[in-house]
């Protein structure tokens, strides 16, 4: 009797095993994209922080605000009422803060997702390591805005960093960008030798603006996305584009970096 039993329990657990081995058969990656921030709710920004030079004194503002797309003007239809954006939007100072004389750099803004809360099981952080590319859908004003990522790497204060290249400033538009060109910096100076992103553990995705021009910003950003499809974006980054002179990032010898 315990002999029978036993035989219909590996029947069952070998069928199980074959029925499952059948329906994985032939599939290669994802079924489908990653989201990574979507800010089409409202509540959208709860989960996220800004950032500015205020922090060490300086006179930069920066907000983060929802628009609804019937506030925007965009509604089309009733379920659009429910839908929106967020608009990352301020003004850049380079005003150096008074009594600080250790501050020698002013004028920078930048948001992010905030840091993944513990639980019983660990951290929860995103696995892009199947996807080759990272999708933006944004609304530029064309200044020079970085992508930026931490992951649980040994150095916290550790960034990997893109140019947000936007063709059609004041449209909307869908960037896409291979998480490969992504380049490790650290305090705003790229880290010789590089390494390779922990793609298995990113903790906290943004944007930010370093380009210390004076004046009023706003960038508008309705979702970002892992993918492995190129025919979702209006653009794709590659590296003849990530070479111009105005890249932003350089090393400690003060040369240009280039995403090649």
């Amino acid at each position: 009797m315990i002999l029978s039993a036993w035989n219909f329990l590996v029947a069952v657990l070998t069928r199980t095993r074959n029925s499952t081995a059948f329906k994985l058969e032939g599939i290669k990656g994802p079924s489908g994209p990653l989201i990574l921030h979507d800010f089409r709710s409202p509540d959208s920004i709860q989960s996220c922080k800004t950032l500015s030079d205020k922090d060490i004194g300086g006179y930069s503002q920066v907000a983060l605000d929802w628009v609804s797309r019937s506030q925007s003007g965009t509604a089309g239809d009733r379920t659009q009422e429910r839908t929106g954006y967020a608009r990352f939007h301020g003004n850049i100072s380079t005003e150096l803060p008074k009594n600080r004389s250790d501050v020698q750099r002013s004028g920078y803004a930048a948001w992010r997702t905030l840091d993944p809360k513990a639980t019983l099981f660990g951290k929860t952080l995103f696995n892009i390591d199947m996807y080759t590319y990272l999708a933006l859908r944004i609304r530029s004003d064309g200044r020079s805005y970085l992508v930026n990522l931490q992951t649980e790497s040994v150095v916290l204060t550790d960034l990997h960093q893109h140019r947000l290249f936007a063709k059609r400033p004041g449209e909307w538009e869908t960037v896409i960008i291979k998480w490969n060109d992504f380049v490790r910096t650290n305090h705003g100076f790229v880290v010789e030798p590089q390494t390779e992103m922990l793609r298995q553990k990113v903790r906290t995705i943004g944007i930010g603006l370093t380009d210390r021009v004076l004046g009023p910003f706003e960038l508008c950003i309705e979702r970002m996305w892992a993918t492995n499809d190129m025919s979702e974006g209006d653009q794709v980054i590659t590296s003849p584009a990530t070479k111009s002179k105005d890249s932003q990032l350089k090393d400690k010898q003060g040369r240009n970096i280039n995403w090649d």
